[in-house]
């Protein structure tokens, strides 16, 4: 046990998470042979097998798996120890690692990156795009130092702050143009094109709806935005779209988009990070450039 190295704990922990020698040793930049002997060296150390070897994949042994456990919080303690020196050495300076949901990155971003490298010259951005779920896990592990999702998360280990509030937009053929606005009951009986499962987005059109996620669809749900305002424009269904996403996600496609009447659905939208994150300090800085932002962007669609 005692050629116990953290490199190594870093090598498993990857090879854990993809399940594939090549994609681990690809995501830790070395080879796969190289990582191939660290992980054999981590297993004579320890006595025993970490995991199971298939022809196209592995996964965790039982003792693996707990080994995992305690790896990862290894790494996390590791990780907020080197956060903390680039918080006190940098603080907004240095690397910024941010998560954002696929429904705010694509309309959000160049704004906000726009304003935080013309403010902070020295800042080396890093943006992750994907689902809540993953982010909340990619945030926990120490991969990320804040993200930018819908609230409200309500993760206990984590700080929550609303950033602003927008609508959900209904977006139908063109030809529809001249139809009364539907209720959410009558969306119910509708062909509501939605985001795959795992979007947080999804989960809020149906609750609006008061539909059930469970039953039955006659139709694919999409992975973007994009593809559901396409998908509506040959008159295939409709969706709902936040306010956000109308300018980008309409301008090429024979939709038409109009509000809904009171109450209106909405989401917030806010940032959060670790409790215990080193950066906390730091990030209200973010905060306020995240709102600016957003103001930036609304009021260019409104002008």
């Amino acid at each position: 046990m005692n050629n116990l190295t953290l490199k190594q704990l870093r090598y498993f922990e990857a090879l854990a998470r993809h399940g594939h020698f090549g994609r681990a040793a690809e995501a830790c930049a070395i080879s796969q042979p190289a990582l191939s002997m660290q992980i054999k060296e981590l297993e004579a150390a320890l006595g025993s097998d970490l995991f199971e070897r298939a022809a196209r994949q592995v996964r965790l042994s039982s003792f693996g798996a707990e080994f995992a456990v305690r790896a990862r919080a290894i790494l996390r303690q590791v990780d907020e120890l080197e956060d903390l020196a680039r918080s006190a050495r940098d603080g907004l300076l240095g690397q910024l690692r941010i998560g954002v949901i696929p429904t705010v990155a694509p309309y959000l971003l160049p704004t906000l990156i726009g304003n935080l490298t013309a403010a902070n010259a020295g800042l080396d951005i890093r943006i992750r795009e994907t689902v809540t779920p993953r982010l909340l896990q990619e945030l926990a592990d120490g991969w990320l130092d804040t993200a930018i999702v819908a609230l409200p998360v309500s993760e206990p280990a984590m700080t929550e702050v609303a950033l602003f509030s927008e609508e959900f937009v209904l977006v139908r053929p063109a030809a529809d143009a001249d139809k009364p606005v539907p209720d959410r009951e009558m969306l119910r009986e509708m062909r509501l094109l939605l985001l795959e499962e795992g979007h947080c987005f999804r989960d809020q059109a149906l609750s609006f709806c008061n539909a059930n996620a469970a039953r039955p669809r006659e139709m694919l749900d999409a992975s973007s935005l994009s593809t559901l305002v396409q998908m509506v424009s040959a008159g295939i269904g409709i969706t709902l779209i936040p306010e956000m996403a109308v300018a980008v996600e309409t301008r090429s496609a024979a939709v038409s988009v109009v509000r809904f009447k009171a109450p209106q659905p909405v989401r917030t939208i806010g940032m959060i990070w670790r409790k215990t994150s080193p950066f906390a300090r730091h990030l209200g800085a973010l905060v306020t450039e995240v709102r600016r932002a957003a103001q930036d962007l609304k009021h260019r669609q409104n002008s």
